[in-house]
């Protein structure tokens, strides 16, 4: 058996479905390995060899009704499967459509019925969890699914969290050692790949390491001189709250801060809704910062090109770079938003950061796929970055602080699509090591009660988790 995966691995490379050397992403990153299983359309005898070897995990799952790509990328291999197993096949159209029976899956199916979703490579697993979600809001179930290439990034055990499991039919480790083997390659190529997929690996074995190893031993490793600051901040204080003052009026701002300050460790505003901002209100802020040690985040989320985001955080009435220790990105701009961010902190001597969106939590976001992975790259290579802002555990590095936001003790949702979790559903199943709340605290009647009881339960949380 092992000599047909070999067999058919090789095939994958000589067709250059899986590639070694140096390559640059779409958004500008290098990598030392390269997938494109789109190319299979023109190999129609490797094609049918993968179909088949997909085909035995199909015909093991049990009361498999339909299968169903995640992609169009798995349109021709799903299709392949399903007449040679005979099973039915949906297809999940990329968006609902407006006419005639307004179908966002295409196919007969009846509530009830078992679904198999087949995917070409597993990464994030964001792809899978889309197609997922669509099928079961039209009433299938949808608990396995099937992959080609299985990354080993955090995919599977995102998967696992919402009721997912996959088989593949091959890691990048197998993948990578077959054809070495067959090959005999003793090139700097092959030991830059070797380096590349171990560091993966790593990550992929150790990928809840993050959430196991204490704030004081992740601030050693981190990068990033303010990521390494909120770690302190957050076992001194014993506190993972970032307060979100999205107040309206500059003395209320001031007020809150004075209140709550000795027990958060992050305070984040949006200025441009301040009423009544002026250069005294910053100075004011960060005296209390300085008062009550926590630090300032400005949630601008930028999100243009490298030049403009430059000006908006360096110009302007607001002098972001001045002031704030930590800002937001959105990754829509690719890797020159980080440029642009950096070129601003040159006449700046004080430590900066940023936290890059990966996610967000409102319901109809666009934050998903391919935005995810991309976001989190960008994430990753930078030493400016401090964390990300996500609302699962998709980022396994420990180094950088996953800030989550919609965290709420009462509240579910609200009015308009924001969605809420409790402190130790975000902690310890979202894996969330600073929690953002701000409505539960700043509608409170009692802010201070509340914000003391955030802060007993979100490190209780915290406490649990690393000890579980």
């Amino acid at each position: 058996m092992d000599e047909e995966y070999q067999e058919l691995a090789v095939q994958l490379f000589d067709i250059r479905a899986y590639r070694f050397g140096e390559f640059v992403t779409e958004i500008g990153l290098k990598t030392s390995t390269f997938f494109d299983l789109r190319v299979l359309v023109s190999h129609p005898k490797v094609m049918r060899c993968l179909a088949s070897k997909l085909m035995s995990f199909v015909q093991d799952c049990k009361n498999v009704a339909h299968i169903c790509p995640a992609s169009y990328r798995a349109l021709p291999l799903t299709t392949l499967i399903s007449t040679n197993c005979n099973v039915p096949m949906l297809i999940k159209r990329k968006e609902k459509k407006t006419y005639g029976t307004k179908k966002i899956i295409e196919g007969n199916f009846k509530p009830g019925d078992s679904c198999v979703i087949i995917e070409d490579i597993l990464v994030t697993g964001n792809s899978i969890m889309e197609t997922a979600d669509i099928l079961r809001r039209e009433g299938l179930k949808v608990t396995e699914a099937i992959v080609v290439i299985d990354a080993e990034h955090s995919g599977a055990m995102t998967l696992k969290r919402h009721g997912i499991s996959t088989k593949r039919l091959y890691s990048t480790v197998e993948l990578w050692s077959f054809i070495c083997t067959y090959y005999k390659y003793d090139s700097q190529t092959f030991r830059d790949v070797c380096s590349y997929i171990c560091k993966d690996l790593w990550s992929y074995i150790f990928r809840d390491r993050r959430l196991k190893t204490p704030f004081h031993i992740r601030a050693e490793k981190c990068k990033n001189a303010i990521g390494s600051k909120l770690f302190h901040l957050m076992e001194s204080k014993q506190s993972t709250i970032c307060l979100a003052a999205d107040l309206t009026k500059a003395d209320a701002v001031i007020e809150l801060a004075d209140l709550v300050g000795p027990h958060i460790v992050l305070l984040k505003t949006h200025v441009d809704i301040l009423e009544d901002f002026s250069d005294n209100f910053i100075q004011r802020l960060k005296e209390l910062a300085k008062k009550h040690d926590f630090l300032l985040m400005e949630d601008r989320k930028f999100a243009d090109i490298g030049n403009t985001v430059c000006l908006q955080c360096e110009k302007g009435i607001y002098k972001i770079a001045q002031w704030a220790d930590v800002v937001t990105v959105h990754a829509i701009a690719g890797q020159s938003i980080i440029d642009g961010f950096k070129n601003s902190l040159k006449g700046i001597s004080e430590p900066r950061g940023l936290f890059v969106l990966v996610e967000m939590p409102t319901k109809g976001t666009l934050t998903i796929g391919d935005y995810v992975e991309n976001a989190l790259s960008i994430a990753e290579n930078s030493d400016v970055v401090a964390g990300v802002l996500s609302q699962s555990h998709v980022y396994p590095i420990p180094e950088h602080i996953q800030l989550t936001p919609g965290v709420d003790i009462l509240k579910s949702s609200d009015d308009v699509g924001q969605q809420y979790n409790t402190p130790e559903s975000i902690v310890v199943k979202s894996g969330a090591d600073l929690a953002l709340v701000g409505r539960g605290i700043t509608e409170a009647e009692d802010k201070l009660a509340a914000t003391l009881k955030y802060k007993e339960e979100l490190w209780a949380a915290y406490i649990k988790r690393i000890t579980l």
